[in-house]
């Protein structure tokens, strides 16, 4: 169970679609949550492979090179 408080300003939006659409606004808040998450978890995943590469623990190659090994 997960309860937050939002912007008055949001929060009537959020009421205003849910009203229009006979959906919860349970319903928006999951589908929201579940689309961001998504891009969150993408972004970590990239800021944690940008500091492997800057520690050089990570390998990189040049996209010519990448190119060229997916053709073989």
């Amino acid at each position: 169970m997960l309860s937050i408080r939002l912007p008055e300003e949001i929060e009537a939006r959020l009421e205003t679609l849910a009203r229009q659409t006979g959906r919860t606004k349970s319903y928006y808040a999951r589908q929201a949550i579940v689309e961001k998450i998504e891009d969150l978890e993408d972004i970590y995943l990239a800021e944690q492979a940008f500091e492997r590469i800057r520690a050089g623990q990570e390998d990189v190659i040049s996209a010519d090179e990448m190119w060229r090994d997916l053709e073989n």
